[in-house]
């Protein structure tokens, strides 16, 4: 989420690039992988949230309140992989940042600002998760509000560029002097830990917690219904009441009432079955999202806040350049990760990428009829 060629401390006591030309340091096949390598990545990331973009246009049917929040966290990965990363990899490689100050800026504020926001949408898909489960009639009757949908989407990109756009644009005026080198690019802020450490609450640790929260949340809810048997001991009581007063009544109509009873309750009961499998498998996505969410952030979080506290003299920066990194995997995982686990994405992604087997699909279905 920042230029990760920040500065180290020498012997001397001045600040000198903790990479220097990286052509004249690593061997010319490693420097031709790590370009593969770099470029791949930018490949997934555009490509698979491209493809969930896409979905949105082509599907109709996936325009609900819920797969909104789908559309804007891959909006988010998707301009991380079609210019942060981009534009970092050069400055990866040759260890100097020559495009000036004034790019350096907007590289910032965008690359911090679209890292926070996909955060942001991660906490806001699970929460609508959480909602879905545990407030289901609720939930089922606002799915298709869409309005509101739209608020909370651009709230969390308001929130986003709050925390910490400002500081990156403002930083050197308030303080009066620029810390960061002519061929350097990184925020201003960087060896502020305590700055990094309140940002960090609510870019990371916050989003974490809460998303942890949700998914037990949610898996205790299911626990409980698992338990109670989805709800179906009710419905049997009632059942068994209705074929005793059935059996004991001499009118056909009473008979007739059973059978429309019995056969709704048989309807409620498959109803609810599916409706608990349907959460079981929300359960087992969010149990994901939690791990993998937590694996590519809480790696460089940490190692921010410690290398700020120590100006970068007890962290490798090979250590943080990995961390680093993770962070962007994050986005390449995302669009396979959340559309993936749900079959109308999957419906609407064969509609794009099988376009022949689908109108061959329509013509058979009618051939047999």
């Amino acid at each position: 989420m920042m230029g990760a060629h920040v500065l180290e401390s020498n012997s001397s006591g001045n600040l000198t690039p903790a990479v220097t030309e990286t052509g004249a340091v690593l061997p010319g096949y490693l420097l031709v992988m790590l370009s593969v390598l770099m470029v791949t990545l930018v490949v997934v990331v555009v490509a698979g949230n491209a493809l969930v973009i896409m979905a949105f246009v082509v599907d109709k049917t996936l325009r609900t309140q819920s797969n909104y929040f789908f559309l804007n966290l891959a909006i988010s990965d998707f301009l991380v992989g079609a210019f942060c990363i981009p534009v970092y990899i050069p400055y990866n490689l040759t260890g100097r940042w020559m495009l000036g100050k004034g790019l350096c800026k907007v590289w910032l504020v965008m690359d911090y600002l679209l890292c926070t926001a996909s955060v942001f949408n991660i906490v806001l898909i699970s929460y609508d998760r959480f909602l879905s489960v545990t407030r289901a009639v609720k939930y089922r009757a606002q799915r298709n509000m869409t309005r509101r949908a739209v608020l909370k989407m651009l709230a969390v990109w308001v929130l986003a560029f709050l925390l910490y756009g400002p500081a990156i644009i403002f930083w050197e005026l308030i303080v009066g002097e620029s810390i960061v080198p002519a061929h350097e690019c990184y925020a201003e802020f960087y060896f502020t830990w305590y700055f990094l450490l309140s940002a960090s609450t609510f870019e990371f640790f916050t989003p974490f917690v809460s998303v942890a929260f949700f998914n037990l949340s949610i898996y205790l809810n299911i626990h409980r219904r698992t338990k109670n048997g989805g709800d179906g001991a009710t419905l049997s009581v009632f059942f068994v009441k209705s074929r005793k007063a059935g059996r004991f009544s001499p009118m056909r109509k009473n008979s007739r009432l059973f059978q429309h009873t019995a056969s709704c309750m048989a309807a409620s009961r498959k109803n609810q079955g599916s409706r608990l499998s349907r959460d079981k498998k929300i359960a087992k996505s969010l149990a994901i999202i939690v791990c993998i969410f937590g694996v590519c952030w809480a790696p460089y979080t940490l190692l921010m806040i410690i290398r700020a506290a120590c100006s970068g003299a007890c962290v490798d920066n090979h250590w943080y350049e990995i961390t680093f990194w993770l962070l962007w995997l994050n986005s390449a995982i995302n669009p396979f990760l959340y559309p993936l686990c749900h079959s109308s994405f999957r419906r609407a992604f064969s509609k794009i990428l099988c376009p022949k087997r689908q109108s061959v699909q329509p013509q058979i279905e009618a051939q047999s009829y």
